[in-house]
Order: C-alpha cells, then sequence, then structure tokens
C-alpha cells in the first residue's frame, strides 16, 4: 500500500462493485451514513443516586447517492431498470463502494447489503453546450459493513 504513517486516503480514488464485479467508476458519492437507534435507560445505582445508561437499539438502513458520467455500463443501467420496475428478486444486489490508495489499491470498503436504486435523475441536456451528462442515482439499503 503506498499510504505511509500520518498519510489519508484522498477523496478522488474510488470505485464501484455490483455482486463483486467492478462496473463502474464514480463522480462523486455522498450520504453514506451508518445510523442506529439509542435506547436511554434511568435507573438507580446500589446508594440510590440516579444514572441513565445509553444502550444500542434498531439499526437503521440508509440511502446514499451517486453521481456517474452517462456511459454504456450495462450492468449499472440493467440494476437501476430493474429496480425501478420492481423487480427486487434480481434488483436486490449486493454492492461496495472502494476507496483506493495512491497506487489504486483497494483500501477501504463500504459494502451496501441488499441494495437497489430508488431513484435517477439526469443532468440537464441543452443545445449548443459542451458539458458532460450524468446520472444522480440513489441507492437505498438494509445493512452497511465497513471493512
Amino acid at each position: 500500500m503506498s499510504l505511509q504513517e500520518a498519510d489519508s486516503l484522498t477523496s478522488h480514488s474510488f470505485g464501484l462493485q455490483i455482486d463483486g464485479v467492478m462496473v463502474e467508476y464514480l463522480q462523486e458519492v455522498s450520504g453514506l451514513t451508518m445510523e442506529q437507534d439509542t435506547i436511554q435507560s434511568p435507573q438507580n445505582s446500589a446508594n440510590g443516586q440516579p444514572t441513565t445508561s445509553i444502550l444500542p437499539g434498531v439499526k437503521k438502513t440508509g440511502t446514499c447517492t451517486v453521481v456517474r458520467g452517462m456511459t454504456e455500463s450495462a450492468a449499472f443501467t440493467e440494476w437501476i431498470n430493474q429496480s425501478i420496475a420492481g423487480q427486487m428478486a434480481s434488483a436486490r444486489k449486493n454492492a461496495t463502494i472502494i476507496m483506493m490508495d495512491y497506487e489504486h489499491n483497494p483500501v477501504k470498503r463500504y459494502n451496501l447489503r441488499k441494495a437497489w436504486c430508488s431513484k435517477v435523475d439526469t443532468s440537464t441536456v441543452k443545445a449548443g453546450e459542451a458539458a458532460v451528462l450524468t446520472e444522480t442515482v440513489t441507492i437505498v439499503f438494509e445493512e452497511l459493513v465497513i471493512e
């Protein structure tokens, strides 16, 4: 790995795998969060002093948003189409966002379990404009596992 002590990963080298196959290099990933409820448990200590413990509650599902250049990536487009059509048996996939080091070696993985696409939004198309066309895709998932 090319990271030295005290180096951090940079935000420009990452990719997306769907069911273990690298299908797309992305322009942007946002909103990748993991959360769970908390439970407050007020009680009295042995000497009668009030105290409150905080316990872990139910894990929550999550969403993230990816921005990709409009390409001919058949695997990603098929995933979007299956999701939007409600073909959940084939649309629910395990997806992984992979962060890479300076030499493009995988360093950190965000595994999205039972993920599917809930929204796709295309960029503005304008006559005479020289701009990259993009798709912004919202991915929902049932569990996030960080490796």
